[in-house]
């Protein structure tokens, strides 16, 4: 087989081989740190209505659109006259915000909404001058904020001031960093992965070759994608799912038997694998078309990894024996079937979108302008508005009147300074956060509502209806089809039904996932009220990947240890690296960390039975000690017909 003359060339060649994948990790490694910047960082779908919205919004004016405002929280003292004093607000804004920000607030627009119910506390809308929905625009929001308070306060010294929003909230949930309970829970976990690949493998090699084949292939794999980059809108989000799902079939492939099977079985792995994913790159939607070219890399990549340096690394010593494999008892298989199924019954009640503003962080300056407007009796809708961009020879005033008449919607305004090239743009405030499902409603009725008004209705609030609408909305078509792809691979070999099990196994792995974010976080005690909509796409494609390379290597008589040992790895893996305050962060480390459990507790139900043949390779004699040996004894079987 082809599999064997390769991996054979590979041991004959070691220096070589060795030299180009150290190249790969050092200088790929640098180059793959540079080109980051070729990924889009926005982390918000594209093609939708309100992406078209935002991406007009951010042409004409430069700023606001998808960047959620800076809200602005003033509380007089007692016995103050607030409307008397929203004149003092609102030019202590103009100095505080600098040049080429907009403002809105009471003194702009007389509405009483802009202040809160006990009579001393107002608030105002401010969008920085500067802050696109980058990475490097956030940057800019949030010295803004910081620009904002210490501005506000030196105006305003006889009142309270705080400054908030849902990008200050998250920048002081990254500031908080891990407590000492989490910094030794971070420690725990990488200690344990390290005694995980120590009992599994019990040499030094065994330890550093898996974490090795993970790093090679990484790296090589976001250089693949940010090639493609150049043509194509890659999303951001691939940083996370590449090294997660290389490590994982790393640990998994190092585990299997050294031989021309272990070799057949990693490409068919990786061939299925790829199959799933090329079929998600050609769907019309950023976030797939992500997903799906990373997966097909970190499968092209670690392929090649495995039949080149993985016999490179196992060639100087004889591998060690394999431990017996003992089958569970029938009763935790079971268990372990009845959780899949209910995690992913559970997955049908993902509610897609941020996490709800008083989830994002406990403490520090967001937080107490955050708990400044709900003592106020100022709903927290405030923090994401929606911007309707009104074209040129619409009525802004009226537009933001039949805007104001929608259910839900605490205020519309047309501020007298928002015009740019013939447009305008109205603010509308809902009141619920658009991650609940009364907020989802509003925007979904101004939509309706302005229809026929010619007006796009955008801003931080429309990302998550985006996403629903554009991505999760090709889901029913897109994961029968990737299904369907690795089926057809899987097919040929080791077979129809191990393939229909395997592709079950990773299906159930991603809605099992997908469910675990909705039981722990969604409905458990942080009750983040939704889930970061990007989060569950990423650990679904990494749960099926994993669950696929996991069934190929049973299939063809991997041991059944394998699967629990990548699966352990891989969640003390994450979890060292992510355990901490950022609830975003948390969730992705949560959905990784239960993928690859899941991939696990499948594994009885939808791989091989220990002991049954599959049609890999002939029947060959004991393997020796190396493929130098194997291919020696090769030439002198063929010499000697």
């Amino acid at each position: 087989m082809w599999t064997e003359r390769v991996a054979a060339a590979a041991v004959r060649h070691r220096p070589a081989v060795g030299t180009v994948w150290l190249l790969v990790l050092l200088l790929g490694g640098a180059a793959a740190v540079l080109g980051l910047g070729r990924l889009d960082q926005s982390f918000t779908a594209s093609g939708g209505p309100g992406h078209a919205a935002n991406r007009a919004v951010q042409e004409r004016y430069g700023n606001g659109a998808a960047v959620a405002p800076l809200v602005a929280v003033v509380t007089w003292p007692a016995g103050t006259d607030v409307r008397a004093r929203d004149g003092r607000l609102a030019e202590a804004l103009d100095r505080a915000a600098g040049p080429g920000a907009r403002t809105v607030s009471y003194a702009a627009t007389g509405d009483g909404a802009f202040l809160g119910a006990d009579g001393r506390t107002a608030y105002a809308l401010v969008y920085p001058a500067a802050g696109k929905p980058d990475l490097a625009g956030l940057t800019a929001v949030e010295d803004a904020a910081v620009a904002l308070r210490a501005g506000l306060r030196a105006e305003l010294p006889e009142a309270r001031t705080e400054v908030t929003g849902v990008l200050p909230l998250q920048h002081d949930s990254a500031l908080a960093g891990p407590g000492p309970v989490a910094l030794a829970a971070k420690a725990a976990c990488a200690l344990g992965l390290l005694l995980v690949l120590v009992l599994a493998f019990r040499s030094p090699l065994g330890v550093l070759a898996p974490l090795l084949l993970a790093a090679v292939t990484s790296v090589g794999a976001l250089l693949l994608v940010e090639a493609v980059a150049g043509f194509t809108e890659i999303g951001f989000v691939v940083v996370y799912l590449v090294p997660v799902t290389a490590l994982v079939v790393s640990v998994h492939r190092w585990a299997q038997p050294a031989g021309p099977a272990a070799a057949r079985s990693a490409v068919t792995g990786s061939a299925a694998g790829a199959a799933a994913c090329a079929v998600l790159a050609v769907f019309p939607a950023a976030f797939l078309r992500s997903v799906g070219v990373a997966g097909l890399a970190v499968c092209a990549v670690g392929a090649a990894a495995a039949l080149t340096l993985t016999p490179v690394l196992r060639s100087p010593a004889r591998p060690a024996p394999l431990r017996p494999t003992r089958a569970p008892r029938a009763a935790l298989p079971a268990l372990g079937l009845v959780l899949l199924v209910l995690l992913t019954g559970a997955a049908t009640q993902l509610r897609v979108g941020n996490p709800e503003a008083r989830t994002l962080v406990a403490g520090g300056p967001a937080r107490d302008g955050l708990d400044r407007l709900a003592a106020a009796g100022v709903p927290s809708g405030v923090l994401n508005p929606l911007e309707v961009l009104v074209p040129g020879g619409g009525d802004a005033a009226a537009v933001a009147a039949r805007a104001a008449r929608v259910p839900g919607v605490l205020l519309a305004a047309a501020p007298a300074g928002w015009h740019r090239a013939g447009s305008a743009l109205v603010v509308v405030v809902p009141v619920e956060e658009p991650m609940t499902a009364a907020g989802a409603g509003t925007v979904t009725a101004l939509r309706s509502a302005l229809a026929d008004t010619g007006a796009l209705v955008g801003g931080s609030g429309v990302v998550d209806r985006d996403l629903v609408d554009g991505v999760y909305g090709l889901l029913p078509y897109a994961v029968p089809a990737a299904a369907l792809a690795a089926f057809g691979v899987l097919a040929r070999r080791p077979g129809r039904g191990p393939a229909a099990r395997a592709v079950l196994g990773g299906l159930l792995a991603a809605g099992a996932s997908a469910g675990a974010l909705v039981v722990v976080w969604q409905w458990g005690p942080a009750g983040t009220g939704a889930v970061t909509g990007w989060v569950p796409l990423v650990v679904g494609a990494f749960a099926f990947c994993v669950s696929l390379e996991r069934a190929a290597a049973s299939a063809a008589g991997g041991p059944g240890w394998a699967g629990p040992v990548a699966a352990g790895a891989g969640a003390l893996a994450v979890l060292a690296v992510g355990i901490g305050p950022q609830v975003e962060l948390a969730l992705l480390v949560t959905g990784f960390a239960v993928g690859a459990v899941a991939d696990a507790l499948a594994g009885p139900w939808t791989g091989v039975h220990p002991g049954v043949r599959q049609d890999w390779s002939r029947p060959r004699p004991p393997l020796p000690s190396s493929i130098d040996d194997r291919d020696h004894e090769s030439d002198r079987s063929r010499h000697g017909r």
